[in-house]
């Protein structure tokens, strides 16, 4: 098991593209117009639909396992989203470990556009991988 500590750190960054997009729109079932209609998005007054919220912080996810191992997984996420991310644009999700103990690693979460602007952050907690009984 990798032996985690505070302050341990990890990114990753990835360009929200609209072949995903479409991916989840059929993952999720999500319809919503302005994920969907570019034309709904640009008169809604975006140059472009908007990338689902889930899918760019799901990047964290990348970054949590990369700093954590096969031994964790996600147990819970709270994530406060403070500005829509276009389709096209480019997100990296940071992770840094906050707190360690033998059952649960807590990390702090924070995703930022390539503008610099952050888009979503929060918090992460990682739990132990339990075989099922």
């Amino acid at each position: 098991m990798t032996a985690l500590k505070v302050g341990d750190a990890m990114s990753f960054r990835k360009t929200l593209t609209v072949a995903e997009q479409a991916m989840f729109t059929g993952i999720s079932g999500n319809m919503a117009p302005l994920y969907v209609d570019k034309r709904a998005a640009h008169e809604s007054g975006f140059d472009n639909m908007l990338a689902f919220e889930l899918n760019a912080v799901a990047l964290a996810t990348t970054a949590l396992n990369r700093v954590a191992g096969t031994a964790w997984r996600l147990g819970g996420l709270q994530i406060d989203f403070s500005m829509p991310v276009l389709v096209g644009e480019t997100v990296e999700s940071r992770i840094e470990v906050l707190d360690v103990t033998d059952a649960a690693v807590s990390c702090g979460v924070r995703c930022t556009k390539s503008t610099g602007e952050v888009m979503a952050q929060g918090t992460a907690k990682l739990v132990l991988v339990r075989p099922l009984d």
